[in-house]
């Protein structure tokens, strides 16, 4: 069967629930071939393509049928455009003939092979269906609002027609489906057709008594799902049956966290998968795993390798039965070689250059996009299957992209949130990504998404309106919550809400704040204090710049070392006196992509001290291996200048973290701090420097250098009342209000979902 259906007032029309479930049996059906037949033009057609929750086209015959183009490619179908195309005499003989025609007014859409006017019915005269006549073109005039030039004898039936000859489609295997006259001609050609409910009058007046034309009582989408079953498509059991089908039973959790981690660590011991709590956690689990405190149920989404040798993989499991009774871990099953190619290779070597502007190293690879969308879509069916009915999914960052698109396919009913951890770039560095449709798709589908930092969430907006038009809802102002131009990534004003196909999505700058308590335990601890004290006596003599990084391009670590050596050659005073300590943590040993960066750090390292370098005294010591966090706050107690430099960063805790124990401390050390990181918007107090440019990156650290201790504690003062106020706990319950006011607007019937 080919369904050939108009857009606006009918395909894109219905409640939320019909058009779910005629999507849902046309994606279910391959035998259905779908076909749009569109007054738009191509380019207002092309977003459509992009929302993974509508189906693809075969075809595609838009600009009221001077256009058809094949469904996946876009390109013209020939030779049916060439025919079309050698009909028409040009726009701009069109606008040229009409130029002191009074009454029409040029409508400023997309348009080819047509030119559209608004006008009243007044202004369609004798007069000027003479000059359409002399121009060689028809006259279309629908809605008592829209006029159509085209070429003479083109319309959307005749270009239907054309294209079905050229299938060699029997006519009796297509259902045609409109809403307005502009519908009419694909009603004239021997096919099924259907009259949505709330068709034009014109419309239905024109078909009225034909047995092919079916007038259904349903608006768009469930209109032709009535037509499905009165031409007896499945037959009305089997329609039913269908449909009843795709009823998903929700699981029990009204609050589904998906995350590429478990909450805890797995490993095998004899066979037999083992847990304990992470070695290394970070804050964002802590603080996920407390919205499931006092008993509140919850499921936890992530993936797993591990299976015990005499049993089968477990898909649940308890996280906590002590603190966290009611949480449950979803375990996602993915074999060694998905997880290599989703997460260390793809993840790593197309995403992360390209969000953090390096696109020139991502290499982009379909074979592993495939992965990535198979992965994306089993932890979407597993979120599914955990969520209770209007339950709220909470997806975090960049590799599971696409689980928004599959899920809201799935579960129309939920509430979908994302926050992206990662730096977003620009519309001009995002665009070169193959799959951005898709992606941006994917996260379009969301209730509400969260970035760290304006600047982010308005460069996601930019590259949204490259792909679908949006309509924007609500800005707000950034101050004075964050720097608006102080710092290369402020921003004075951000968007707050858009809306797009009906739907409104909000986003929020909420960025991700520290869990305090790990400082000062760690600040505690007589180990830490007697490491503080030691490191001291062995560094007396020197004064201490700190840098903390994991190894990667997007750090800056080699314009960092290559500014301390221009630091030294421009101020000699400092060669014996300060000492560039460097921790860096290494990569995953199999991240080969890092290889040629170490041996150039190392060659740098190397240069520098051995050219400064004297008895007693080492400019840079450099530790390549990681510390344990206690052991690292031990350090930032310690230094004089914390020195972070990231090319691009989403965020940058390890400056949270600094200013955290200093502001603990009662410290006087001073933060230099990338200005093209995400907290250089966030944090006041601290030394901006522009990570490109080692002149500023040496005279900015030299400033720390030789900062006045009054000044140098007010500014940590200055800092850490950010840092203090803005935990993990205030980001967490930020977060939840900011879902909770998406998920009120949808129950009060304020915010329509498609």
């Amino acid at each position: 069967m080919l369904l050939a259906t108009d857009l606006d007032g009918t395909f894109l029309a219905g409640t939320q629930a019909r058009r779910h479930q005629l999507y849902q049996l046309i994606s279910q059906h391959p035998e259905i071939e779908l076909i749009f037949v569109t007054g738009r033009g191509l380019e207002s057609v092309m977003p459509l393509l992009a929302d993974p929750t509508i189906p693809q086209p075969a075809y595609i015959i838009c600009d009221v049928g001077a256009t058809i183009v094949d469904g996946g490619t876009l390109q013209p179908v020939q030779p049916l455009q060439s025919n079309i195309d050698s009909l028409w005499p040009g726009e701009y003989v069109i606008e040229k003939a009409l130029a002191d025609f009074p009454g029409l007014v040029r409508q400023d859409v997309p348009q080819n092979g047509r030119c559209s006017f608004f006008c009243d019915a007044s202004a369609v005269t004798d007069n000027l269906y003479e000059i359409a006549s002399a121009l060689g073109c028809d006259l279309l005039y629908s809605a008592d609002h829209y006029l159509d030039f085209l070429p003479v004898g083109v319309n959307k039936g005749s270009s239907l027609l054309a294209l079905t000859q050229e299938l060699a489609i029997d006519p009796q295997s297509v259902l045609v489906a409109g809403d307005t006259l502009n519908d009419l001609s694909m009603y004239q050609h021997d096919f099924l057709g259907v009259c949505v409910g709330a068709s034009e009058f014109a419309l239905l007046n024109s078909t009225k008594d034909q047995a092919k034309i079916y007038h259904a009582n349903k608006e768009g989408c469930g209109g032709i799902l009535e037509a499905f079953s009165y031409f007896n498509f499945l037959g009305s059991e089997g329609i039913q049956a269908e449909l009843q089908e795709q009823e998903v039973i929700p699981g029990k959790s009204d609050l589904v966290i998906v995350y590429h981690r478990l909450p805890y660590e797995e490993y095998l011991e004899k066979g037999v998968v083992k847990r304990r709590n992470p070695s290394s956690p970070n804050g964002i689990i802590p603080t996920l795993l407390s919205f499931f405190g006092d008993g509140k149920s919850g499921s936890w989404v992530a993936w797993s390798t591990m299976k015990s040798d005499d049993q089968d993989f477990e898909t649940h499991t308890a996280v906590d039965t002590k603190l966290y009774p009611n949480l449950r871990a979803s375990r996602v099953p993915l074999s060694n070689d998905q997880v290599d190619i989703f997460y260390k290779k793809f993840s790593k070597e197309a995403f992360w250059p390209t969000l953090h502007t390096f696109w020139e190293r991502a290499k982009f690879r379909e074979d592993h996009w495939l992965v990535f969308l198979e992965v994306n879509r089993l932890f979407a069916e597993q979120a599914s299957k955990e969520a209770a009915e209007g339950a709220t999914v909470w997806i975090h960052d960049y590799n599971l992209w696409m689980v928004p698109g599959f899920l809201r396919e799935m579960r129309p009913d939920i509430t979908i949130a994302f926050f992206h951890h990662t730096y977003f770039p620009s519309a001009d560095v995002f665009n070169v990504l193959p799959w951005r449709r898709d992606i941006i798709g994917s996260l379009l589908q969301c209730d509400f998404i969260g970035f760290h930092i304006p600047r982010q969430s308005e460069n996601f907006i930019d590259v949204v309106k490259g792909i679908t038009p949006i309509k924007v809802c609500k800005r707000v102002n950034c101050a004075p919550r964050f720097v608006t131009y102080g710092c290369a990534v402020g921003l004075d004003e951000m968007t707050a809400e858009i809306e797009v196909n009906e739907r409104r999505i909000g986003l929020g700058a909420l960025p991700v704040g520290l869990d305090l308590s790990r400082i000062t335990d760690a600040l505690d601890m007589p180990s830490i204090q007697q490491k503080t004290q030691q490191l001291r006596d062995e560094l007396q003599h020197h004064r201490v710049i700190l840098s903390v990084e994991r190894l990667d391009y997007t750090k800056g670590i080699v314009s960092k070392l290559e500014a301390f050596e221009l630091l030294l050659e421009e101020h000699p005073e400092l060669i014996g006196d300060v000492v560039l300590l460097t921790i860096c943590v290494p990569a995953a040993k199999e991240m080969n992509i890092y290889n040629e960066l170490q041996i150039e750090i190392e060659q740098t390292i190397g240069r520098i001290n051995g050219r400064y370098g004297q008895v007693g005294w080492t400019p840079v010591q450099f530790f390549f291996r990681s510390f344990p966090f206690e052991d690292l706050v031990a350090y930032y107690a310690l230094a004089d200048v914390m020195w972070i430099t990231p090319l691009r960063d989403g965020l940058n805790l390890v400056a949270k973290e600094f200013i955290a124990t200093q502001g603990f401390t009662d410290g006087k050390g001073v933060l230099v701090l990338s200005e093209f990181a995400g907290a250089a918007a966030e944090l006041k107090g601290i030394l901006l420097t522009n990570p490109h440019d080692i002149h500023d990156l040496a005279n900015v650290c030299y400033l720390a250098l030789n900062i006045d201790d009054n000044e140098a504690k007010d500014r940590i003062r200055e800092a850490f009342s950010v840092v203090k106020y803005n935990d993990i706990t205030h980001w967490g319950d930020e977060f939840m209000e900011a879902i909770d006011q998406c998920r009120r607007r949808r129950r009060a019937g304020l915010l329509k979902v498609s």
